[in-house]
């Protein structure tokens, strides 16, 4: 099953409407209220923030009743990553393809993380919130489970391209794999380094990774 997928099949994991309509206008209908609701809280997230939101203003703009919104999301957090999931998984597919045609290990790696970085910091305070969603939220969640599909997806990804070094076995790169991974959840979400761009944060992870790599 691709990340695509996976992505796709959480999205679709919605309330079930009056069993006597035809499954074809449920699942359209279904389907049109997520498509308002995405692009609503999108828009507004761009623009203002997620601390600055709030869910009566989202289930406004998505021309649905607040009760409805919540049959989708329960909380902003879970708006949120409904929203950035599908962003994160364009940036690891971009990066996975800018990997291939990279010959350094180490450069290859960066390759897959810096789409990840630029995708975080589109916004940061909600790149910021997304992480810490990501993480505390409840993994049972189909919008949390997709996110953590998202990281174990990246570290795969990071874990092949390190598996081009012959002195790394394959439980070396998983391993390895993870701890770049932390690397890149820490650089990205730690206060000091709200004010560094997007440059200065992939070199941040440069030299960290750089020290774990065989020489």
């Amino acid at each position: 099953m691709t990340l695509s997928t996976i992505i796709t099949d959480y999205s679709q994991n919605l309330f079930l409407e009056d069993t006597a309509m035809p499954l074809g206008r449920r699942e359209r209908n279904k389907q049109e209220k997520l498509d308002r609701i995405v692009a609503a809280a999108s828009d507004l997230f761009a623009e203002r923030g997620v601390d600055e939101v709030t869910t009566q203003q989202i289930a406004d703009k998505a021309d649905i009743g607040t009760g409805t919104l919540f049959l989708y999301a329960k909380t902003k957090g879970e708006l949120l990553l409904l929203v950035q999931n599908a962003k994160y998984v364009e940036a690891l597919e971009r990066g996975r393809a800018d990997a291939e045609t990279v010959p350094g290990v180490l450069d290859a790696v960066l390759a897959i993380v810096r789409p990840i970085v630029e995708c975080n910091r589109v916004q940061i305070d909600n790149g910021r919130t997304y992480l810490r969603e990501m993480v505390f939220g409840d993994p049972e969640e189909p919008r949390h489970g997709a996110a953590l599909a998202i990281v174990a997806q990246t570290e795969e990804a990071v874990a092949a391209v390190l598996r081009r070094d012959e002195r790394v076995t394959e439980g070396d790169a998983a391993t390895l794999a993870h701890i770049v991974s932390a690397v890149m959840f820490l650089s990205m979400a730690v206060s000091v380094n709200i004010a560094l761009s997007v440059e200065e944060i992939v070199q941040d992870i440069r030299g960290q990774v750089e020290v774990l790599l065989p020489r």
